[in-house]
């Protein structure tokens, strides 16, 4: 028993294979390729604060352990999902001891996002006296996440899924590597790669995953039969509250309004399936009617609020259907923006006007001294007047020009729309012309 708690543990596979060079990290070659940003940086032989912003597994931590190798700095690591003030302190009080040993520090912060605004400035100090150059990771985007006092002190370089090319290599090193003994077809490699979704820790988690199953079950070679048997298969990266999150709902927005029902499907569905919440969904869904199609067809309003009531009576998956058919048709509707335009435009004028009176002879008269003092004088009841329209009547503050907010596009009902107004805009001449006469 005695060996039994004297072997060391295994290394994961993805920490068995950690680049231990610059060179043999596979991806980033836009940062990393010749010429290119961080290989410049650790040629120049000058390390500099810098936050690391890109997807899970595309090697955050390992280009922050690269940097203190190759500049010969003690490697400091936190985590700000678990660490502190105790925790920096700690940290702080080793870099002292480091630099008293002639040894300067690099401070790594995995999800440095997590670290609130006191944590965040407490780092300052110690990254403007140089004590330590500071190295963050992020998933998140650092516009957002971080504050614009340790922003400013560190260059931000974005990081990128790996590509399925480089996911193969990473596959190829593996077998070559660590795992001589376990054989993949074509198949199962691209198999895995697929599901991997640009993230090279979870290729190597399914990878040593492949070769556990398949040794317990006695495969010589593995295909992708045996994965999606053997492995639980899930292609979702998805951030529910994170930049992805936003970007993906910007995708949909955008191509609703772009007119494209396959692209608006595509990323409705992407996003269902990474596990985004349908409620959210459908909200954003009605919020798009109203914004891009608005009155050049009023009943996407109604089919968009169909389609949340939809999902709320029916739930998921039944319910999703219709979200999916609100997007097809909001998608091929006739587009407008005009009463968005106008809402905004009219918001915007009143936020910064005076207050203006309500005219005296539309100003309600409940009591007979209201009356007295004329309110509701001299009012016209449109219902009845020629067309139900009272031609030439005046609704706006006194001395207020006629603004000209909404102006219907030439799409949809909106151009009846359009229409109409010109005709009653006609009648408002007349009348006035009329007026004048007399």
């Amino acid at each position: 028993m005695a060996d039994l708690f004297e072997t060391a543990p295994t290394a994961p596979l993805a920490e068995a294979l950690r680049p231990k060079t610059l060179d043999e990290v596979i991806g980033q070659s836009h940062l990393i390729g010749p010429g290119r940003p961080l290989r410049l940086a650790f040629e120049s032989g000058k390390p500099h604060s810098m936050i690391l912003w890109g997807p899970p597994g595309v090697g955050k931590t390992t280009l922050a352990r690269l940097t203190a190798q190759a500049f010969g700095y003690a490697f400091i690591a936190l985590s700000a999902v678990f660490a502190g003030v105790k925790d920096i302190r700690a940290a702080m009080e080793q870099a002292e001891h480091n630099l008293a040993q002639g040894k300067k520090t690099i401070l790594f912060v995995d999800e440095i996002h997590r670290f609130n605004k006191s944590q965040q400035d407490g780092l300052l100090p110690f990254v403007e006296s140089g004590l330590v150059t500071f190295v963050g990771a992020t998933t998140e985007n650092p516009s957002f996440e971080v504050n614009s006092a340790l922003l400013s002190r560190a260059q931000v370089y974005v990081l990128q899924a790996l590509s399925d090319a480089e996911l193969r290599q990473l596959v190829v090193r593996a077998q070559h590597e660590v795992l001589t003994h376990l054989q993949l077809d074509d198949a199962a490699a691209d198999t895995l790669v697929g599901y991997a979704d640009g993230d090279a820790r979870r290729l190597l988690n399914l990878v040593e995953q492949a070769d556990t199953a398949a040794r317990a079950a006695g495969v010589m070679r593995v295909d992708a039969a045996f994965l999606e048997q053997a492995l639980t298969l899930n292609a979702r990266r998805f951030d529910k509250g994170g930049d992805n999150f936003y970007d993906q709902i910007s995708a949909l927005h955008k191509s609703v309004r772009g007119s494209h029902p396959d692209a608006a499907l595509y990323w409705l569905t992407r996003m269902l399936d990474g596990g985004a919440d349908a409620r959210y969904l459908s909200r954003r869904i009605v919020r798009m009617a109203w914004e891009d199609i608005g009155l050049a067809d009023p009943r996407a309003m109604q089919l968009a609020n169909d389609a949340a009531a939809t999902f709320e009576r029916l739930g998921s998956p039944e319910g999703d259907l219709a979200l999916g058919q609100a997007v097809i048709y909001l998608a091929i509707a006739p587009k407008s923006n005009a009463g968005y335009n106008a809402y905004n435009q009219a918001r915007a004028f009143v936020k910064k006007d005076k207050s203006r009176e309500v005219p005296v002879h539309l100003r309600n008269a409940p009591t007979q001294l209201m009356k007295e003092l004329g309110h509701g004088k001299a009012y016209r009841y449109a219902h009845d007047e020629p067309e139900a329209y009272a031609a030439g009547e005046t609704y706006l503050p006194e001395h207020m020009p006629e603004p000209g907010w909404y102006r219907p596009v030439p799409r949809g009902l909106e151009l009846k729309i359009a229409d109409k107004l010109a005709h009653l805009r006609a009648l408002d001449a007349q009348a006035r012309e009329s007026d004048g006469e007399t």
